[in-house]
């Protein structure tokens, strides 16, 4: 029971670094498209997530293999849940739509 509270605690942590990172780059190209200075915000997000994401991995990658493959599996997860909860309904001839071009 304790490696499985171990593999599943780390999954959470893959989940909350995916979280942040494609939550990030979400929040990275809907704030671009107001900006004044749209070229400052894609170079500075990605360098920022890429560093939180690898530093958080880094440190899970020390606690063995199966740690680290929990930790993918929940940031792979994450990538799910962040494009199901960010994706924009399509209007068309009065219905609602869902716009799945986003999930490719």
């Amino acid at each position: 029971m304790n490696e499985f509270m171990a593999v599943a605690a780390f999954c959470v942590a893959g989940i909350v670094l995916g979280t942040f990172f494609f939550g990030g780059l979400w929040l990275t190209v809907e704030k671009s498209t107001t900006s004044t200075r749209p070229w400052l915000w894609f170079p500075l997000s990605m360098v920022l997530r890429t560093v939180v994401v690898l530093g958080g991995l880094y440190l899970i990658a020390g606690e063995g293999w199966m740690s680290l493959l929990s930790s993918l599996a929940g940031f792979t997860a994450s990538r799910i849940m962040v494009i199901h909860c960010t994706r924009r309904p399509l209007k068309t001839n009065g219905r609602e739509e869902v716009d799945c071009a986003s999930e490719r």
